[in-house]
């Protein structure tokens, strides 16, 4: 079965004002992405993030609340980053105690590092899709949303429901 939309899933990482960042040199230069990538099917979410950041950064991640949701619609950006409509939950995590971010042994295409970037110096990289703003509003005011898990809710009793 197919959907007409991808979900995506990554983690928005910060140590001592920095925010852990995945490195890449591409046809469009040096630039920047946070951890992320798409919700393989019988994954969570949270379970997609600590793959993702995983994945890309060689470190284990916490996931924590829900921090900002992205949508990149095609059709309403000029096909900028592809045909495929998505939807990025991302996650506020903290690394795993002894976990160090490093150069992953089998990168993503183009992945030239994992970078610390100093929040002060955000604005001064290139970031993809360039959440810099959304993510100091985040920093600032953190209004989590809370991600619903089914399996966290309750059953109801069958035998109050007569």
């Amino acid at each position: 079965m197919t959907y007409h939309m991808r979900v995506r899933a990554g983690g928005l990482i910060i140590e001592d004002d920095a925010i852990l960042l995945v490195e890449f040199h591409d046809e469009n230069g040096l630039h920047y992405n946070l951890p992320a990538g798409g919700v393989d099917p019988g994954e969570s979410v949270k379970d997609a993030v600590r793959r993702e950041v995983k994945e890309e950064t060689s470190a284990d991640a916490e996931v924590g609340p829900l921090a900002f949701v992205y949508e990149y619609a095609p059709h309403l950006n000029a096909n900028k980053y592809g045909e495929t409509h998505s939807i990025a939950l991302m996650f506020e995590c903290r690394l795993q105690k002894g976990s160090v971010p490093a150069m992953p042994a089998n990168p993503d295409p183009n992945q030239t590092g994992v970078r610390w970037v100093k929040l002060a110096d955000l604005d001064k990289v290139v970031l993809y899709p360039n959440l810099c703003g959304h993510i100091r509003s985040y920093l600032e005011n953190k209004r989590n949303i809370e991600l619903i898990e089914e399996q966290s809710l309750e059953d109801y009793d069958p035998a109050i429901m007569t």
